[in-house]
């Protein structure tokens, strides 16, 4: 009888507590649901961009799943994979083959490598074909006219298969580039991410329910000085944080950086005063510390989903519009942007005015949010 009643006492728990009933019922089955789209979605083809190729081998290379994009000069290969957004670029020039690859992502690097391969290996394997079925009609022509003088002569026809010579260069890393090299800088964003709002939003939560809060609300402050000071407050430790992330990230572990440390800091102290405000606006609608762990597999793993570790691009536009209102899709793509693609602040200054908005709005939803707790 007393296990029962510890039993009804938890089951009577949950009954009166309908959020975590809820978030243990209906938030594995979103979670799901979302990784079942993302996963099952279409499948999209590496873009290359070619030069100087035969209609055979650019036939052979479409036949592989490859969008092709024919230019007219191989002038400034790089150039074309930035302004045209390929993967890579071929340039065939005699027997020499120039690749460039974009190499932002090694895994379509080596995509695009192995159908490249298969590609020219079908185009050997026809020449071959053709030359042999050539050489058997040249020999039953000798030997029905009898000059077998010249066999030695179209035994030759057999070697005329062209090799081509492969020579491969890249845009961003090289040939050693690994996937986590590409997609390191998400993750040091992502965890900066995480553990400010965690931190934020419990601490947050104690100054309310200790009274702190409370008693501030008694005085002349007003709530857009309580935000102001408890961002800036929680801010020099979410500095202190971003800069040792950052520089160990790079230092210590050795991440691909080629673009400036300062805006790697700029762009990861940024996203920690997003989360930070998250942090805050969300705890206003926590009770107790449990609650606000309830808020991580709705608010910072659709974060991780969406950020860019799983390619968007063969996603329903759905997700992708979805992916969009996420903040940590900009910090990612920032900070990619940096530390992989080498972009001066011209080039990650949309998605940098974009987290500082996001910061911003949650910040004056913060603002209102307190409304409940003093009428001012």
């Amino acid at each position: 009888m007393r296990v029962l009643a510890i039993v009804k006492r938890i089951v009577n728990q949950f009954k009166r507590d309908k959020r975590t009933l809820a978030l243990m019922m209906l938030a594995p089955l979103l979670l799901i649901t979302l990784l079942n789209f993302m996963f099952n979605g279409e499948s999209v083809n590496p873009k290359i961009g070619v030069s100087g190729l035969d209609k055979s081998l650019i036939t052979s290379l479409k036949k592989k799943d490859l969008d092709i994009k024919e230019y007219s000069s191989a002038k400034n290969p790089t150039q074309k994979i930035k302004s045209d957004d390929l993967d890579a670029f071929l340039d065939l020039q005699g027997e020499k083959l120039a690749i460039t690859y974009e190499n932002s992502d090694p895994s379509i690097t080596t995509q695009i490598n192995a159908k490249l391969q298969g590609a020219l290996m079908a185009e050997q394997s026809a020449e071959m074909k053709q030359a042999a079925q050539l050489f058997k009609q040249t020999m039953k022509q000798l030997e029905k006219s009898g000059a077998g003088a010249e066999v030695s002569k179209a035994a030759n026809l057999t070697g005329g298969t062209q090799h081509v010579e492969v020579k491969a260069s890249y845009v961003i890393g090289d040939q050693d580039t690994s996937y986590f090299d590409t997609i390191g800088p998400i993750f040091i964003g992502f965890f900066v991410f995480f553990f400010v709002f965690l931190i934020a939003g419990i601490s947050f939560l104690r100054e309310r329910t200790t009274g702190t809060l409370e008693r501030l609300l008694t005085t002349p402050i007003r709530r857009f000085e309580i935000e102001l000071g408890y961002m800036i407050g929680f801010g020099i430790f979410a500095l202190i944080q971003s800069v040792l992330v950052a520089l160990y990230s790079i230092h210590v572990l050795g991440m691909m950086q080629n673009g400036s440390i300062w805006y790697v800091l700029i762009i990861t102290l940024t996203l920690a005063m997003v989360s930070l405000a998250l942090g805050m606006l969300l705890s206003t609608f926590a009770n107790n510390e449990f609650q606000i762990i309830q808020f991580i597999p709705i608010v910072i793993v659709p974060q991780v989903l969406f950020c860019g570790i799983f390619p968007l691009e063969g996603m329903a536009d759905w997700l992708q519009w979805l992916a969009h209102i996420m903040p940590m899709y900009y910090g990612a793509e920032a900070l990619k942007d940096i530390m992989i693609r080498g972009e001066g602040f011209t080039g990650f200054a949309n998605n940098f005015y974009i987290l500082l908005g996001f910061a911003v709005l949650f910040l004056i939803l913060n603002i209102f949010a307190l409304k409940k707790y003093r009428k001012i």
